[in-house]
């Protein structure tokens, strides 16, 4: 019984381990522990093969308030904060000069 336990709480592990991951840019940081994060998307059009891309914003969880517009983040999926929030900023990748 005591491989079987083991093995159960390494497979929860290992799914909670994969939640997906988004870079963007902050696009507002206006509301109070939110930043709104577009990500942009690049894609073979299906027909026609031509580079295509698509931009979809994210509102994202920012504990600190620390981010701000300009900055390139990380974003990882998470439990529902709130009506729109399913997303937290982990980290900045890059803040503008």
């Amino acid at each position: 019984m005591a491989e079987t336990e083991e093995v159960t709480e390494v497979a929860e592990t290992t799914d909670r381990n994969r939640r997906k991951v988004r870079i963007g840019v902050v696009t507002s940081d206006r509301q109070d522990k939110t930043v709104t994060v577009s990500v942009e998307r690049r894609f073979p059009h299906p027909l026609y093969g031509k580079q295509v891309k698509r931009t979809k914003k994210y509102h994202a969880h920012d504990e600190e308030n620390q981010y701000q517009v300009g900055d390139t983040v990380r974003i990882v999926e998470t439990r529902p904060l709130s009506k729109t929030k399913r997303w937290r900023v982990i980290d900045l990748i890059e803040r503008p000069a």
